[in-house]
């Protein structure tokens, strides 16, 4: 069963989560983290790069892979998500440039970039703590309904609410790319430890059915449930579906603080 925690809104998140990642890097100078884009994760890298400035902590030795990058977007292009890892994670962090992984959405090494992408995780001893966020359509990273629980970094074919989702940042919704570089479900489910953050009303049914619905392919957050170490941070609003939710509040007030999360 995840562990599930939740608090009273994003900036709460933020600071658990950071406080978590902050003894992981004291620990392991060299940990590796993953590394999510959007807005959730947003409040745990503000944490962090808070946690930096107040108390300095040599982080040059850390390194992190990105779950996703659009395919075929210009080189430098704003919203391509190695520019949103550089200016919201890599900059704030003080992350060395060249430690921090994105998948390679370049039309012209697509093939090979999913094999490329997983030999150079595995490289790096697999991820330490995954960061994640959840769609409403369930999906992590970008790995839509129907994605198989087994699935490593590949191609694939964004769902039109996704797009919606995403056409926020973009020109016009017809800028949002059609494909996307991912890790796969079982690529994910290799990092030692997933931290799951949803916020909202809006993610209710996401996670009420990836913590407690069937695990099916049609709700690939479900797949969290085969880890053995998942922590579901939520506010209220998220939490709201859950059926188990009182058990869930009353397992981490009387959890001991050593455990963390």
């Amino acid at each position: 069963m995840a562990e599930v925690v939740v608090v009273e809104n994003e900036a709460a998140a933020g600071r658990l989560v950071a406080e978590s990642i902050r003894a992981l890097i004291e620990r392991t100078p060299d940990a590796v983290l993953g590394l999510a884009t959007g807005s959730t994760p947003i409040p745990v890298y503000q944490a962090l790069a808070a946690s930096f400035a107040e108390k300095p902590l040599d982080v040059s030795r850390v390194r992190g892979f990105a779950l996703d990058e659009y395919v075929g977007l210009p080189a430098g292009h704003a919203e391509s998500y190695r520019a949103v890892i550089t200016r919201e994670v890599v900059e704030p962090l003080g992350l060395t440039p060249e430690n921090v992984h994105v998948p390679n959405g370049d039309l012209e090494t697509i093939e090979t970039a999913g094999l490329e992408y997983e030999i150079a995780i595995l490289e790096a001893g697999g991820v330490d703590v995954q960061i994640l966020g959840i769609g409403r359509t369930g999906h992590l990273g970008f790995n839509e309904p129907g994605s198989s629980f087994g699935s490593l970094t590949r191609v694939k074919t964004l769902t039109e609410k996704t797009r919606e989702d995403n056409a926020r940042f973009f020109d016009s919704p017809d800028d949002v790319p059609m494909h996307c570089i991912t890790q796969g479900l079982g690529t994910i489910a290799r990092a030692r430890h997933l931290v799951l953050l949803a916020f909202g009303e809006g993610k209710a049914e996401a996670i009420a059915a990836a913590v407690e619905g069937p695990m099916t392919a049609s709700q690939p957050g479900s797949a969290i449930q085969l880890h053995p170490h998942v922590t579901v941070i939520v506010d209220a609003a998220a939490a709201s579906k859950l059926k188990n939710l009182d058990y869930y509040t009353h397992a981490w007030a009387h959890k001991p603080t050593w455990q963390g999360i």
